[in-house]
């Protein structure tokens, strides 16, 4: 991927803080770093949690931050209120396609349930070949270090790829992030490991 094609970062992390203070710095230092790498950021549009922490930075550091949320969340005065862009959309489904529509790259800070769900489905549709765009996991403080061991787990028992399982980036430094993101290309495999037999 050139970096002509990387204009816009997606964060994708918790709406809470965590236990570790360190999820809350590295999302401050993402957000500063996504608008000192020239891009802008799209993410969730929550102002809580790491969500907050990362707009607020990129914000203060003079970014343009996006953000997308369902009008039901709206209405539970969650939504950040000194964005560049709030989108209401109706629905999280629509909430997903959009932020992916508006989106180069895609990281996953540290978070729960649906930080996963929405990762993981930007993954799913780079391996069915639907974009060619990066995606990682910023690995604050080892948190993800569980889930690359059962990837690699899935790969080593023949249901990922092993070129689909090397898609996902994991690193602790978002400057490495964002630099692995303009040299990125995307691998030329099928979805489909083989056939089984019956």
């Amino acid at each position: 991927m050139s970096s002509k094609k990387l204009k816009t970062i997606c964060v994708f992390c918790g709406s809470n803080p965590g236990n570790d203070p360190a999820y809350l710095e590295a999302a401050i230092g993402l957000g500063k770093s996504i608008v000192a790498h020239g891009y802008k950021l799209v993410y969730g549009g929550a102002e809580v949690g790491l969500m907050g922490a990362v707009a607020d930075a990129a914000l203060k550091a003079g970014g343009h931050v996006i953000g997308v949320m369902p009008r039901a969340l709206v209405e539970k005065e969650i939504a950040h209120k000194g964005l560049t862009e709030l989108l209401e959309v109706s629905s999280m489904h629509e909430r997903k396609a959009l932020m992916a529509d508006l989106s180069d790259g895609f990281i996953a800070l540290p978070g729960g349930v649906g930080t996963l769900e929405e990762i993981f489905e930007i993954w799913t549709w780079a391996q069915l070949g639907h974009h060619d765009k990066p995606l990682a996991f910023m690995n604050v403080s080892s948190f993800y270090d569980p889930l690359g061991a059962f990837l690699d787990h899935q790969s080593e028992q023949g249901f990922v790829r092993k070129g689909h399982r090397d898609m996902a980036i994991f690193s602790d430094n978002a400057d490495e992030i964002l630099t692995a993101f303009v040299n990125y290309d995307a691998p030329e495999l099928q979805k489909w490991v083989e056939r089984a037999e019956i």
